[in-house]
């Protein structure tokens, strides 16, 4: 079931396009400005965002800016600016569709779908994903460092395709726990922390001279910055 996440500041708009979500069988969730919004993109997995442009304490191209710099998650822009230029604008940092308010409710649903569709046969087809000299073919299900195949464990592929997919986000124990191991969290971190030891000493034993696993200490870890 796909997971939408509308951060709307207006309860009216955002009820009533959480309604219409809901009963075409989504779950989802709503954030009234564009802070909480942020903090829900950074803690939670969602398919897909609907994101309006006037929201209160961060903008909606201010939370667009910064989501496309870890992930490549569907956003459609929802906005009563019916400028051209300011359509161009948004779709070039990254927004994947534009709604004017105010819009049909039947619209902004096919809309919906055309999005999440095409995101899902991007996935079918799968891609290759590339940081320094580490590459993840998704097709082939593997990871090459210094052009060297890595002998993965399915958590260890799981957590690097993670990592990838998600540049410059830090991921907590539990992030990782509850993202890879589909459990709660019970404040064991052995698991984790046991998973990113090894896979430091497979990447080191291929490429001694490179980091890729970066602990960003009291929060996480993250990919290290290029």
């Amino acid at each position: 079931m796909y997971k939408i996440l509308i951060v709307e500041d207006n309860k009216d708009v955002n009820k009533m396009l959480s309604e219409v979500l809901v009963g075409k069988g989504y779950l989802v969730y709503s954030a009234y400005t564009g802070v909480d919004g942020l903090k829900e993109i950074k803690s939670q997995e969602y398919d897909l965002i609907l994101l309006d442009i006037m929201l209160p304490y961060k903008s909606g191209d201010e939370v667009l800016k910064e989501v496309r710099s870890f992930s490549d998650i569907p956003v459609i822009i929802i906005s009563a600016k019916d400028l051209v230029s300011t359509k161009i604008d948004l779709l070039k940092m990254g927004a994947d569709d534009y709604i004017t308010k105010p819009f049909d409710l039947d619209e902004a649903v096919a809309r919906v779908e055309t999005i999440l569709r095409r995101s899902r046969k991007q996935g079918q087809h799968g891609k290759v994903l590339q940081y320094k000299d580490m590459v993840l073919d998704d097709n082939a299900k593997c990871v090459t460092v210094n052009c060297k195949e890595l002998d993965l464990t399915a958590k260890e592929y799981q957590i690097i395709e993670l990592l990838l997919k998600n540049r410059s986000k830090v991921f907590t124990k539990s992030n990782l726990y509850e993202t890879i191991w589909q459990d709660a969290y019970l404040g064991d971190d052995n698991a984790v922390k046991t998973h990113i030891s090894n896979l430091r000493s497979k990447l080191k034993m291929v490429n001694a001279n490179e980091e890729y696993i970066e602990t960003v200490w009291g929060l996480g870890y993250r990919l290290y910055k290029e």
